[in-house]
């Protein structure tokens, strides 16, 4: 079926350059976008916006109204799934859902809709605007470990000069990609690029352009001793919490290094404590953690061979701009009756 106009309503912060190109992207988009009623951002990529931002009472009516007046939403109301369950209740006209994070689904999971609104309510992710950047954190990690940064830095701050020693190779190892999305592949291509053996894991096995091998989910334990490096690439969804387990995490390589970039909720966190505490890992870069912030009493804290990121490692100055150009694309795929790119799956909801 296709649409003479789409009426969409900017319910999270979008600057009036990117709200520009989408309205150029297609004449048929009619993109109401009020400034005053959304949180200003601090940081490119910051789809939640300053959380000291408040709404008048008269302000949070017309918030609501917009909501509900509109065909489709970019964003997820106030990045809030409760937000969202009431606009969906209050709006039937609503087809369409666009979430910033490449992980929306859990935020649509939260909402708990109803059958009736899940059917007739699309819902598409932000994915692949995130993919490069992850990437190369993958890499940053994986080169910290591989070369040693912990020990380089204790020895800088010590003042020593040690003896030399032989540094692992990044193109010797076999690194192991958990999770074959838009971020897997990309990190995937870029080990390829330096010369590592890369085998991936996979709800679906199929070929993927420098993956020697791509093995099920359910071979993650006995593919996992293979590999000098793991990266953990994995969407939050209904069948990926704590997938990287204790029992996984038994069978890694001793000295393997890991690093994760999908969702922290994937991974049993007390166990990869363990496994870097005995020294079956020796290095970890983490940029998503199960609960965050990172709590304080958390020991990852405290452990040298391990770097923190704040959930930091996807941002980029040209994300919003890529966002606003996939957003304006699926627009016109969705007035043209054609499939939109990045549908949340409504059962696993990733």
């Amino acid at each position: 079926m296709t649409l003479d106009r789409l009426r969409v309503a900017v319910v999270t912060p979008l600057s009036d350059e990117n709200a520009d190109l989408i309205r150029q992207a297609d004449p048929r988009i009619e993109l109401v976008l009020e400034q005053d009623l959304l949180p200003p951002m601090r940081f490119p990529g910051d789809h939640n916006g300053d959380p000291a931002f408040t709404r008048t009472p008269e302000q949070q009516a017309r918030y609501e109204q917009l909501c509900d007046s509109a065909d489709a939403l970019y964003g997820i109301p106030d990045t809030n799934p409760a937000a969202l369950a009431r606009t969906a209740a209050a709006n039937p006209g609503l087809k369409w859902v666009h979430t910033m994070a490449a992980g929306g689904g859990s935020q649509v999971k939260a909402a708990q809709l109803p059958e009736e609104q899940l059917q007739r309510i699309e819902f598409t992710t932000s994915a692949g605007a995130h993919s490069q950047t992850l990437a190369e954190f993958a890499v940053f990690g994986v080169m910290c470990g591989a070369k040693d940064l912990p020990r380089l830095q204790a020895l800088q701050a010590e003042r020593t000069w040690a003896d030399r020693w032989a540094m692992r190779q990044v193109f010797q190892m076999t690194v192991l990609v958990v999770g074959m999305g838009h971020i897997g592949r990309e990190t995937s291509r870029l080990f390829h690029a330096l010369g590592a053996r890369v085998i991936g894991v996979n709800r679906t096995v199929r070929e993927v352009e420098g993956v020697e091998q791509i093995f099920g989910v359910d071979q993650l334990a006995e593919v996992i001793g293979q590999a000098d490096a793991v990266i953990n690439c994995l969407p939050e969804a209904t069948d990926t919490t704590g997938l990287i387990s204790a029992e996984v995490l038994a069978q890694v390589k001793p000295g393997a290094i890991f690093v994760s970039t999908g969702r922290g909720t994937c991974v049993d966190e007390q166990a990869l404590v363990q496994a870097l505490s005995d020294g079956r890992i020796s290095f970890a870069a983490l940029d998503v953690f199960a609960v965050e912030p990172l709590p304080a009493d958390s020991p990852l804290w405290a452990m040298p061979h391990v770097v923190i990121a704040p959930h930091t490692g996807a941002l980029n100055d040209q994300e919003d701009v890529l966002i606003a150009r996939l957003f304006a694309d699926n627009a016109r795929r969705l007035l043209d009756g054609e499939e939109l790119a990045n549908r949340v799956d409504k059962v696993k909801f990733y």
